[in-house]
């Protein structure tokens, strides 16, 4: 007489979970990923988005860096069905100006002389996309403080090259840090990308590492 196989004699095999969606990172950032990587995050691809970064006529820095998000995730997610997709945009504001990424010693210049000696933003907006087409997004607020810059200063960091594609022409984590005395807020999210929040995201739509 044949003996019913019994499925519990193979457990591991029954009860297997089903594989984690892959985690993309749309951005060519490398301090996003080493901020990943901070908190134990490992994308399995970082494909960026390549989109235009125009700031539309009369946008505001808050709206500019949530649709920049945005439009990087959906750019990224129709080239990697079934994963996360994990997007983020920093932008340096001064009242209603959004400062580029300078990429030109002159540009850097106007930058570092409009945020000598005076507070500004840095806006940080995440956008993650899911698998199964949910979404969400956070924008995150950190004000900086800039000391009174002399000439000499200026010249020496704009000689060091550190400011070239950075927004608002700075790095917070690098030679820019002299100029600081003070945020309020996120440190991470000058630096590139908000944590705290990032794997508020990630948990919320179900995300396993």
């Amino acid at each position: 007489m044949a003996v019913p196989h019994d499925q519990t004699d193979h457990p591991a095999e029954a009860d297997a979970p089903p594989a984690a969606a892959p985690l993309v990172l749309a951005s060519a950032s490398p301090r996003r990923l080493q901020l990943l990587q901070q908190i134990g995050l490992m994308p399995a691809d970082i494909d960026p988005a390549d989109i235009d970064e125009t700031p539309r006529k009369g946008e505001l820095p808050p709206h500019y860096a949530r649709r920049i998000a945005a439009e990087k995730a959906a750019a990224v997610t129709a080239r990697h069905p079934g994963a996360f997709v994990l997007a983020a945009d920093t932008v340096v504001a001064v009242g209603r100006r959004i400062l580029p990424k300078p990429e030109d010693e002159a540009a850097a210049r106007r930058c570092l002389a409009l945020l000598s000696g005076r507070r500004h933003r840095v806006l940080g907006a995440v956008t993650l996309r899911a698998p199964d087409g949910r979404h969400a997004e956070t924008l995150v607020t950190t004000a900086v403080v800039f000391k009174r810059l002399s000439r000499q200063e200026i010249d020496d960091y704009l000689a060091s090259g550190e400011w070239r594609g950075k927004a608002g022409g700075y790095a917070i984590q690098g030679a820019a840090a002299a100029f600081i005395p003070r945020i309020i807020g996120s440190y991470p999210n000058v630096v590139g990308l908000p944590l705290v929040e990032t794997r508020n995201l990630l948990a919320g739509l179900g995300y396993r590492p």
